[in-house]
């Protein structure tokens, strides 16, 4: 059976994020709060708990796992090349609402999905999120739905969808942003907008010194 743990309250957060990283290190799955959806985690590193999210969510390997982490270092290595594009955004909106597409580290023993030797990562601006990903490292984690249902705010709402698929939610309130984050691929000869979300693109383009339209390809 699965539970839902109120972070909240000091002890009940303490009791929930205990059973997360334990049900995380074991293979299974949680739901954590983020800063724009609840999330659908287990560790990036253990194949099986991610082909065991990809099924819960009925999504296929064509829709790569995004990976969310704990700090700013940790993405170092996971990346083939840390680009000063890439820090200039991390620096500027990490933890918040980008993902950022960038070329994966070559020997990393994951399998996120059809990567095509990327991963999207992203640093989320939630205190529950922050904790678990510290005490875990990197999460594979996608939004806690079914695809094509609607992204939840409240952790309710995520089990209403994925029930005793999940084995911790972690219960942070309703998410701040409620809206999915940005994304930004880095990984070609010119960076471009994939999906545009919680940051805009012109907020993006300042810190790029590019232009929305250009971001957006429609320039």
């Amino acid at each position: 059976m699965s539970r839902i743990y109120s972070c909240a309250d000091e002890v009940t957060r303490a009791e929930g994020m205990s059973a997360a990283v334990d049900a995380a290190r074991s293979g299974r799955l949680v739901v954590m709060p983020t800063d724009t959806l609840y999330g659908l985690g287990c560790d990036a590193f253990n194949n099986e708990a991610v082909a065991t999210l990809l099924a819960t969510k009925k999504r296929g390997p064509d829709m790569p796992v995004p990976v969310l982490v704990g700090s700013w270092d940790t993405v170092k290595g996971l990346v083939r090349e840390f680009t000063p594009q890439a820090e200039a955004l991390v620096e500027a909106f990490w933890p918040g609402g980008l993902s950022i597409v960038v070329p994966q580290a070559p020997s990393l023993p994951w399998n996120l999905g059809d990567t095509r030797g990327t991963v999207m990562v992203r640093m989320p601006l939630h205190p529950v999120a922050i904790e678990l990903l510290r005490e875990v490292g990197p999460m594979a984690v996608s939004s806690a739905n079914i695809s094509g249902h609607e992204p939840p705010t409240t952790a309710i709402a995520a089990k209403q969808q994925l029930g005793n698929a999940v084995s911790v939610y972690l219960d942070g309130g309703e998410t701040p942003v409620g809206e999915a984050s940005t994304i930004i691929d880095l990984s070609g000869p010119a960076p471009h907008i994939l999906r545009e979300g919680a940051i805009t693109a012109e907020r993006i383009g300042e810190v790029l010194g590019m232009s929305a339209e250009a971001l957006r390809g429609t320039a």
